[in-house]
């Protein structure tokens, strides 16, 4: 394994140009692109503004994503590449800005990063409005290693030019979290009907609603699955696995709004059997916020979130067990054992929780990449594509996916991950995971998804049902398509 950093670390200096002198031309890992292709015509625009000069003796201010930052991995990331870059006097910063930054507003008036890490759909809205530049993309290192389908989510066509305008580092999307060691003692008995040694629950969700309901029961400050319902990046998952979509014609087209097609309507009657078995803090963001402390604590047996805060909960379960009088080493082995990330539970066909023996069907889910875009306001921009080139390479992604508990987006780091952070990756290729869509529009879908949610998990506390039967809960998601049309073509 250290020959094979070093390997990579040796070719990454190699083809950035460094062991030339300051302001050498640099081909980041060139890669031959037919003539006359699209791509080859989009990187004649792009390589006006990356020439290969590494401007010499600038500071990059870069964004990051705000857990990279508090674990760590931002202060090796940076560190590294300064220490790569120094001849040239090429140093990057914390650009010590909220990472939720309106670069639209802020770039213009010199306020903004010149590099930014964001999921692909806040980039490409900069993009599509020239606010980032596009990328000689097939020059980074990285290139063959993330396939088609991350790649396409940076993709952006302006005046029937296609451009990519970032560069993919990790998947996300809704990953089950859980403590084995709040299981039943003699779970495999009654929880394990397959022999496979994987809790039921886990694996369905008609055991998990079961399994929630009898942890209750039997102790009324506990709960089973808990989630805040009013999550449209988690909830539209549901809908999805039922023949949902965001956009038509591969979520190009914002005037066919999808989330009512197909059987979404089962979706939304798993929704409101989940919102049955909680408390009224699913119907706002609270669940959301104490999750760590209440699967640390006990509280809470499961939920769902994405990879890139496992490192959160863990941290917040080795403080648990600490506070209950086990050594730290003790407490980093049981979070270890004890924390588990795994695969969405399957569905029932029927949408109906309280089904026995459900034929099931493989749940679907949103997601998104996050990535690398270089600012179209820096004066820097080919220290910048260096940048990005170092930060995904093999080593730097490695080191992200190990420290942060993240799935890469390169495929190579997500085989030699394995795990969890394979497994998302296949999900991904397999088209499990939804990716958001690159157009502006998809900020629209948001607020009335919201809206809709909140109705939706208020009605398992009232007396008076608003959701009574499929035809109300249609009639809601329809509605909520509506108003995200009406939000993109008539109020904006």
């Amino acid at each position: 394994m250290k020959k094979r950093i070093i390997s990579t670390i040796l070719a990454v200096i190699a083809a950035a140009g460094c062991i030339a002198g300051c302001g050498s031309k640099t081909d980041i890992g060139s890669k031959a692109t037919p003539a006359g292709s699209a791509q080859s015509a989009a990187e004649k625009t792009e390589d006006r503004i990356f020439n290969g000069e590494l401007e010499k003796n600038v500071t990059i201010q870069v964004l990051e994503n705000d857990t990279a930052i508090s674990k760590g991995y931002f202060e090796e990331l940076i560190n590294a590449f300064n220490e790569k870059y120094k001849d040239y006097g090429i140093k990057a910063v914390d650009a010590n800005m909220d990472q939720y930054l309106d670069l639209a507003k802020d770039g213009p008036d010199g306020y903004g990063p010149d590099v930014l890490y964001q999921a692909n759909d806040v980039i490409m809205q900069y993009a599509e409005d020239k606010h980032t530049y596009p990328l000689p993309v097939s020059k980074l290192e990285c290139y063959k290693e993330i396939p088609e389908e991350a790649w396409k989510a940076y993709e952006v066509e302006i005046s029937g030019q296609k451009y990519t305008c970032g560069v993919p580092v990790n998947v996300q999307s809704a990953r089950l979290f859980y403590r084995k060691d709040l299981l039943p003692k003699a779970w495999k008995k009654k929880w394990d009907k397959n022999g496979d040694d994987i809790p039921d629950m886990v694996e369905s969700w008609n055991d998990m609603y079961r399994f929630s309901i009898e942890r209750h029961n039997e102790n009324s400050k506990q709960y089973g699955y808990m989630k805040s319902l009013n999550d449209m990046y988690f909830a539209s998952g549901f809908l999805f696995s039922y023949g949902a979509y965001i956009f038509g014609n591969n979520n190009t087209d914002p005037s066919d709004i999808g989330f009512a097609a197909g059987d979404a309507v089962n979706g939304v009657r798993v929704l409101s059997g989940l919102a049955s078995v909680m408390n009224e803090d699913c119907i706002d963001d609270t669940i959301t916020t104490n999750a760590y402390s209440k699967l640390a604590d006990g509280t809470y047996f499961a939920t769902i979130s994405t990879p890139d805060v496992y490192s959160t909960f863990y941290d917040e379960l080795i403080n648990a067990y600490e506070s209950a009088g086990d050594s730290k080493e003790e407490a980093e082995k049981k979070a270890g054992e004890n924390l588990v990330m795994t695969d969405l539970p399957k569905l029932p066909k029927s949408g109906d929780l309280t089904e026995e023996n459900p034929e099931l069907i493989d749940s679907k889910a949103m997601g998104g990449i996050n990535g690398y875009a270089v600012s179209a306001y820096t004066k820097c921009p080919n220290a910048c594509l260096a940048f990005v080139d170092f930060a995904t390479s093999f080593e730097m992604v490695s080191k992200r996916s190990w420290m942060l508990g993240v799935a890469p987006a390169r495929e190579d780091v997500a085989k030699t991950a394995g795990g969890t952070a394979e497994e998302l990756f296949s999900s991904m290729k397999a088209g499990d995971v939804v990716l958001m869509p690159s157009i502006k529009e998809v900020g629209q879908i948001w607020t009335p998804g919201q809206t809709f949610l909140i109705d939706l998990a208020k009605d398992a506390f009232r007396d008076k049902k608003k959701y009574p039967d499929e035809a109300a809960m249609k009639s809601g998601l329809e509605k909520m398509c509506s108003q995200i049309h009406d939000a993109i073509f008539t109020l904006k």
